[in-house]
């Protein structure tokens, strides 16, 4: 038997950050359909930096520099501060106040370029708070932020959320707000909590595809599997060439479509997939900047509609291959209209589901990408030119078939970043897989030296 590997990251204190100036009194925010439906879930992410960007020399705190700012940006973000309650209705409301949120802080006894190189998954959850929120949460923070010390002068710092408060661009959003405001610089995205009731129809789930996968999903129980995880690096030149290659099958191929097509394809292949037998893929596509109608992008909450496309084996597998399956995958992702004019109804919203499975799901987030090519999530600078050297994202209590997530590179251009989750026999068989390797990914945490 294998022995249990001890983490290298050692948390030693706990506080709390306020906002600068007090909550007016009996401010609420109420929670959407969408935003209870992801309840099982929770939204992790981390970002790494070389060095400290709140240490500023021998007489300076780093904690001091870090809560000033911070303190100062919450005063936009009641939503964060807040605590949960449920509202006469009996749906779950934030009722703002000062509670603030918490700060850990912890130490790795590694240095960055050593962690990214040789911890796996399980360990790199250790950077960020993992708590399931209690029955009675009028007290507990769903905000959660932890402060990781390396060895070597570096930083990495861990976001923790509720998924029923906030998605990933929002987490994002808010990370990348918090660094301007510590630079001195107007915020690019002011967060928005109530939308237009012009734009309140576009969160509600009323369209008919996605209605009926959401009923699907909330049926179905899927069985706990212990899970794996792996991250790759798609370098921009490896893209560029394989787009190329398909080009004659699927001429408007982007990224996106054909990163789904190979890991798809290669999941189905792992599976020895019988002939005639159907293959899902659920996607998860972020509102904010689909079509000419999408949601504000400083919405803060959850603005993610789902949808379905199945494919058999023999279109998964055929001769036609990358090609063919990234022509499906363009022509679905064109194709949806994920928008309904019904308003939503107050009435109490349904019990919470797995949105994240029991199907094998992929989540897009090349929305993430600026109009001049940058990565947003990239662009997190508490220092001018100091970006992460990496960020991760992590989501709570994915069980089922697995997850692919999508999202840029650092590297400007058709980079890209893939984060895949699967039954942990299927990653080892993944990692090795011929088509995937062909495109050149640098792997990230995945244990392995």
């Amino acid at each position: 038997m294998e022995p249990e590997k001890r983490s290298r990251v050692k948390v030693h204190s706990l506080l709390s950050v306020v906002s600068s100036k007090p909550i007016e009194p009996g401010k609420t925010l109420k929670l959407s359909s969408l935003d209870h439906a992801m309840g099982l879930h929770s939204v992790h992410v981390v970002f790494y930096y070389e060095s400290n960007p709140f240490d500023e020399g021998p007489h300076s705190s780093d904690m001091d520099n870090l809560r000033i700012a911070l303190s100062g940006l919450l005063n936009e973000y009641p939503k964060i501060t807040g605590r949960l309650t449920r509202s006469v209705d009996g749906n779950w409301e934030v009722k703002c106040n000062d509670a603030g949120m918490r700060i850990v802080r912890a130490e790795v006894s590694a240095t960055i370029d050593e962690f990214l190189r040789s911890a796996d998954a399980v360990e790199e959850r250790d950077l960020t708070v993992w708590e399931d929120m209690p029955e009675d949460p009028n007290i507990w923070s769903p905000f959660r932020i932890q402060i990781n010390n390396f060895r070597c002068g570096g930083l990495a710092i861990g976001l923790s959320c509720s998924h029923m408060h906030a998605d990933l661009t929002s987490a994002t959003l808010f990370f990348k707000s918090w660094t301007e405001f510590h630079r001195g610089q107007p915020l690019i995205h002011h967060p928005i909590f109530h939308l237009p009731a012009t734009d309140c129809r576009s969160l509600q789930n009323n369209h008919t595809e996605s209605t009926e996968l959401y009923a699907a999903k909330s049926s179905v129980e899927s069985k706990p599997v212990k899970m794996g995880m792996a991250t790759l690096r798609f370098p921009d030149s490896s893209i560029k060439k394989y787009l190329s290659r398909i080009h004659s099958n699927s001429a408007n191929a982007t990224p996106f479509d054909l990163l789904v097509a190979l890991f798809w394809s290669s999941i189905a292949r792992l599976k020895k997939p019988t002939k005639g037998i159907k293959h899902s893929l659920s996607f998860g596509v972020d509102l904010r900047k689909h079509s000419n109608k999408s949601v504000p992008f400083g919405y803060f909450g959850n603005a993610s509609s789902f949808s379905s496309l199945s494919l058999d084996a023999q279109e998964l597998l055929g001769s036609d291959g990358i090609g063919n399956v990234s022509k499906h995958v363009h022509r679905h992702m064109a194709g949806l209209d994920l928008f309904d004019t019904r308003k939503e109804e107050r009435a109490k919203f349904a019990p919470p589901f797995r949105m994240y499975g029991p199907e094998l799901t992929c989540i897009n987030m090349e929305h993430m990408i600026d109009p001049e090519g940058r990565s947003m999530m990239f662009d997190t600078m508490f220092k001018e030119g100091e970006k992460p050297v990496h960020v991760s994202y992590h989501l709570g209590n994915v069980e089922g078939e697995g997850l692919i997530l999508i999202m840029p590179s650092p590297e400007e251009g058709l980079g890209r970043i893939v984060r895949v989750m699967l039954p942990e026999e299927l990653i080892d068989k993944l990692l090795k897989d011929e088509v995937i390797l062909d495109l050149q990914p640098t792997l990230l945490l995945t244990g392995r030296r």
